[in-house]
């Protein structure tokens, strides 16, 4: 064994141990700087971006490099060579990762979760309740990223999950029947979860990426506030498991026309109460800017992150690297709640339009609370009365739209309707019809029309708790309250529109229609039944 192949032997050792499988050392060859490395007296890692012929992730003779392709640090960016290579200043401990661009795909590993890092962890994670990474030994003399060629239309669709978050085995199964057994087999590119995939027991992450691996996407995800090792004395080993699993916390990626930058905006605070506040930090802010010098002004870019913007400390460093771009879109979760936020100069946002933040639905609805239905699952209604669910966005160019997808239920199924069951012909001018359209928008159009006879008139947008939702809260207060876990109480909405009935209604059943067409152009309809007597 010479020393470059006992070398090799050392390095492979490493990356095996970390998951990790890398390209036979090339002796002897030299290439020129990575374009946009920035000088560093310390360690630093460099490898090749390859074209994976045969699949396998390791580089072999007639593997050619990719040119062009952006890898990261956590920080510093850098673009490959015309070689595919790249060289990356590294500290004791990082990750490094690739960032897809178009045109090619990453791996996926057997839950189908993207492969797109190197762990470089020398000793290990800290002991910890929850496995972290193993010790890696020294950094390899070369890592190298496989790339595969893939076809990307420029009209695609994703699925979005907010919250998971089950805690404990009947819950994963909760998803599987809820969710993902609908899912299997769809038309999309690929799937992201942000965040709260568990809920604190992170020893369910291997059965719950089996179950969604099922759907048959790859699948991205990022971390949320449950998703941490809460034992970790502060934020530096605070997503040691959750690192193991999936990689790095924050990272980009290309998919047709448009730019994803997944972020870690959870700051852990320490074991104490379990603490976190919104924050995105220093360095990830560094990240963030050097990997959007390389996107063009005019492409789409969408942010995704767990915590909402509005309660992000330094949000507006975000928002002052994304206000010259026209095209840009954010995503959260986190609030168990649906909305449209459509942040402006009273929010700090200085753009010539305002920042569209997407607030998602959860797929843990109201974390698995309420009655259990007929097949056992609880109806877990969030507290601004929507169901729990999951979207697809589809992308077309520059343009995007959201398509959300109430769990179990018809797409079309995108209101509830309350009125009285019973009104006189003399009070049906002061009865109250109020729809809460699950992922309606400061932007939606709602009207309102009864017996089909009448033109359609507009209701009124109106900020005000769900009355369906109050009515179950309440009954777990009576004397035989429904089983299954406690509701948490109602939360006031913005996707509530209310309007009067009109006055002097005969005797007689009466039709209900209400019509609502959403910022992307989508028009549903729902009907109530209503008895004038």
């Amino acid at each position: 064994m010479t020393f470059l192949d006992r070398r090799d032997f050392l390095r492979r050792s490493a990356a095996l141990a970390a998951g990790v499988t890398l390209a036979p050392l090339l002796g002897g060859e030299r290439f020129a700087a990575a374009q946009g490395a920035a000088p560093n007296a310390g360690n630093f890692a460099e490898g090749y971006v390859f074209h994976d012929r045969d699949g396998s992730g390791v580089r072999k003779p007639g593997d050619v490099g990719v040119k062009g392709v952006l890898v990261s640090n956590g920080r510093d960016v850098v673009k490959t060579d015309s070689n595919g290579w790249y060289r990356l200043p590294v500290e004791d401990e990082a990750i490094i990762f690739v960032i897809k661009p178009y045109g090619w795909a990453l791996p996926v590993n057997d839950h189908n979760l993207v492969r797109r890092h190197y762990l470089h962890r020398p000793k290990g994670s800290p002991k910890s309740e929850y496995p972290g990474i193993a010790p890696t030994g020294p950094l390899p003399a070369s890592v190298d990223f496989p790339l595969l060629p893939s076809k990307e239309p420029s009209k695609f669709r994703m699925v979005l999950f907010g919250d998971p978050q089950p805690r404990d085995q009947k819950e994963v199964d909760y998803i599987a029947h809820d969710v993902v057994e609908d899912l299997i087999g769809v038309d999309a590119a690929f799937g992201l979860s942000l965040g709260d995939i568990m809920y604190d027991d992170l020893s369910l992450y291997d059965s719950l990426n089996a179950t969604i691996a099922k759907i048959g996407l790859p699948w991205h995800n990022l971390r949320g506030n449950h998703d941490m090792n809460y034992e970790a004395a502060d934020t530096t080993y605070c997503s040691e498991t959750f690192k193991s699993v999936f990689g790095p916390t924050y990272y980009a990626f290309d998919y047709g026309q448009v730019h994803f930058v997944v972020l870690d905006n959870v700051h852990y605070e320490g074991p104490e109460h379990r603490s976190f506040h919104g924050e995105l930090g220093a360095t990830q802010l560094e990240f963030i800017k050097n990997d959007l010098a390389f996107v063009p002004k005019d492409k789409l870019v969408v942010v995704a992150m767990h915590m909402p913007l509005t309660v992000v400390s330094d949000r507006e460093n975000l928002y002052r690297l994304l206000e010259d771009r026209p095209h840009a879109l954010s995503i959260s979760a986190h609030t168990h709640v649906h909305q449209h936020l459509f942040l402006d100069a009273k929010d700090g946002w200085r753009g010539a339009q305002p920042h569209h933040h997407f607030n998602h639905a959860t797929v843990c609805g109201c974390w698995w609370q309420g009655a259990p239905d007929e097949m056992g699952i609880p109806h877990t209604t969030m507290t601004d009365g929507g169901p729990n669910g999951y979207s697809f966005i589809t992308f077309d160019g520059l343009k995007y739209s959201v398509d959300f997808h109430p769990a179990r239920r018809l797409p079309t199924d995108q209101m509830h309707i309350s009125t009285p069951d019973i009104v006189t012909p003399a009070s049906s001018g002061g009865a109250d019809v109020l729809v809460n359209i699950y992922a309606g928008s400061p932007r939606s159009v709602v009207e309102m029309r009864v017996d089909g006879r009448s033109d359609w008139a507009p209701m009124q947008a109106t900020f005000i708790e769900d009355p369906y939702f109050v009515k179950m809260k309440q009954a777990e207060a009576g004397p035989k309250p429904p089983p299954g876990l406690p509701l948490d109480d109602a939360t006031k909405t913005d996707h509530i529109w209310t309007a009067k009935l009109p006055a002097g209604l005969p005797t007689g059943t009466h039709l209900v229609q209400v019509r609502t067409t959403d910022m992307f152009g989508h028009t549903y309809t729902g009907r109530r039944i209503l008895l004038v007597s």
